[in-house]
């Protein structure tokens, strides 16, 4: 039976890459990697919203409608996310908004489904364009999936099924491959947005 042993690295990994996802968001420092603190700007409107290359998909307001590629515009509300009933192949290049919001409503809606009242419906779900907006909401959206991780019982931890989240393939796995799933989202998903705010700044000079 799976001890707390093997959820604290996952949960160690998890804290590692959500801190420093919003310290490269929202400074005021990072570490660069050899133990020396660099200044971060904090994320803007305009830099959230950047599209570097044409057909970018994005957080756009529902009255103008999805983005190129794009079929609908996801959640509810004055801003929607661009998505499309299948993903399309080559995936689309997509804005630090759009990366950003897609990692907050994944955590929301599987924090819901985990140890809420599974009630999380996509369709309902509301996405922020303005930076600081969507930085508090991963910061909040990422502390409650800390929280529903570590309100699991140790014995339900090989359970399949144990989530409920519909947006996923969480029925057929058990916790520890879920909690590995999101871990490898925000670190996968972070790097991407640390690159686009790498590049964001070079393209000005």
């Amino acid at each position: 039976m799976m001890t707390n042993q093997r959820l604290q690295p996952l949960l160690e990994q998890y804290d590692w890459a959500t801190e420093r996802l919003l310290t490269r968001l929202a400074g005021p420092t990072s570490n660069s990697g050899d133990d020396n603190d660099v200044d971060v700007p904090v994320l803007t409107d305009a830099e959230c919203l950047w599209e570097p290359v044409e057909a970018c998909w994005s957080v756009r307001r529902r009255a103008d409608g999805p983005g190129p590629g794009a079929a609908k515009l996801i959640g509810a509300g004055e801003w929607g996310r661009d998505g499309a009933s299948e993903s399309p192949w080559p995936p689309p290049f997509t804005t630090i908004a759009w990366r950003l919001d897609h990692i907050s409503e994944t955590l929301i809606g599987r924090s819901n489904h985990l140890g809420g009242d599974r009630t999380f419906d996509r369709a309902a779900y509301e996405s922020r364009a303005d930076a600081a907006g969507a930085i508090e909401v991963f910061r909040q959206a990422a502390a409650d999936w800390r929280q529903a991780l570590l309100q699991v019982d140790e014995s339900d931890y090989d359970r399949t099924g144990l989530s409920s989240y519909p947006y996923g393939s969480d029925a057929e796995e058990t916790f520890p491959s879920i909690v590995w799933w999101m871990n490898q989202e925000i670190l996968h998903h972070g790097a991407e947005i640390a690159l686009l705010r790498d590049l964001y700044v070079h393209q000005l000079r």
